[in-house]
């Protein structure tokens, strides 16, 4: 039973997601080395913040392992809050709730409390 004014934490996913690899949970504090603007990310944010020749997700590397990020977590460098880039296995049909949007992804939890990335095209409010 859904709480009345919390529709938008239930997701129902429409369209399959595969991800990526899995990542271990790096935390506040890391550094965030080779950061490099990936021309191909901000689409969806266009529309929402404007400026489109700015990405708002960034390659990089953290603890030796190449990821993405997005760039409102660094600050002079240095990871501002703990950050898990493993993007989540889904199938149409599946249900998620919502624990953070960050400019077009958003990061859920499903049912069976695996926690992931996942593009907001890929799912809407159930």
């Amino acid at each position: 039973m859904q709480e009345k004014g919390h529709d938008f934490l239930n997701l129902l996913v429409i369209e399959d997601h595969r991800g990526c690899g899995t990542f271990p949970l790096f935390i506040k504090g890391a550094v965030v080395r080779d950061l490099s603007a990936d021309k191909d990310y901000p689409t969806h944010a266009e529309a929402i913040w404007g400026d489109s020749l700015t990405p708002h997700w960034v390659s990089c590397v953290i603890n030796g392992y190449e990821t993405f990020i997005p760039e409102i977590y660094i600050a002079d460098g240095i990871l501002t809050q703990n950050y898990n880039p493993t993007e989540i296995i889904v199938e149409k049909g599946q249900h998620l709730t919502l624990i953070a949007l960050v400019f077009e992804w958003m990061y859920v939890k499903d049912e069976y409390n695996n926690e992931g990335w996942l593009p907001t095209s890929k799912v809407i409010s159930s």
